[in-house]
């Protein structure tokens, strides 16, 4: 059976409402724009999201939390989305904060069938102690949900926190260069978080701007195996967006 798909809405055609989606991508490099704007024109809600960050208000995942389609994100950082940062404080948004690089190594865990692994990472902290909010009240005056304390074990004189590994119904990734076989090779920074992510997805989507058969790729070159793979849209060059603009006047002045 082919994995090449004629269009993203046909691809994401079955990621109904309460399912959960590893997206890659950082900041707003690499993010796979066009899957999510084809989950945008479906009806699919309730989501739960497994991401490094949340794209912005109008952009990336932005769109589908504008629209009130994501009940619940674990995600590292989010500090460039306004209306994330109103959902969650007004209680429409369950939110899991994560150090960066246990989110990252969480995502490898579960796509290599590890279910946990412990790491040094967050120990007497409120990451392993808990107490962080995830949710809170409509009214934003109290927590109704709290992250619960983890467990901890010492290895040679040193205490770990226990991290669960993530498995997600889809995933959704960003290539620069795919084959017909779903072998995958990402650019630059778009190597951040995508090969993760698709690891963690039982069925994962990847958008392609370059799409060749199966051999043209050096397999020395190759980021992601095709294994990891189900389904292929080629969606040619990515319409790139800047996160941040920072401008200067005359005299070099920041703006």
């Amino acid at each position: 059976m082919s994995k090449v798909f004629s269009s993203a809405a046909e691809a994401v055609a079955d990621i109904g409402s309460g399912a959960t989606l590893a997206v890659g991508g950082f900041g707003l490099c690499g993010i796979p724009d066009a899957l999510i704007e084809a989950i945008a024109a479906t009806a699919s809600t309730g989501l739960e999201v497994f991401s490094n960050n949340c794209g912005v208000d109008d952009h990336g995942l932005g769109i589908l939390l504008s629209q009130g389609r994501i009940r619940r994100v674990t995600a590292s950082y989010v500090g460039e989305n306004k209306e994330f940062a109103r959902q969650y404080l007004s209680g429409e948004l369950e939110v899991e904060l994560t150090p960066q690089g246990t989110l990252a190594e969480r995502l490898r865990a579960g796509g290599v069938g590890i279910p946990a692994f412990y790491t040094p990472a967050g120990v007497s902290t409120p990451v392993a102690d808990g107490g962080i909010p995830w949710k809170y009240s409509t009214d934003g005056s109290t927590v109704e949900i709290a992250s619960p304390p983890k467990e901890t074990r010492e290895f040679n004189g040193r205490t770990y926190v226990l991290e669960e590994g993530i498995r997600a119904d889809f995933a959704l990734v960003h290539a620069k260069l795919g084959d017909t076989a779903g072998n995958l090779v990402f650019e630059k920074s778009a190597m951040n978080f995508n090969p993760l992510a698709a690891m963690a997805g039982t069925i994962t989507i990847a958008q392609v701007e370059n799409l060749v058969e199966p051999g043209e790729i050096d397999p020395g070159a190759v980021h992601l195996p095709g294994i990891f793979v189900q389904r292929i849209v080629h969606t040619g060059p990515q319409d790139k967006r800047i996160e941040k603009l920072t401008v200067s006047d005359a005299e070099g002045a920041r703006q």
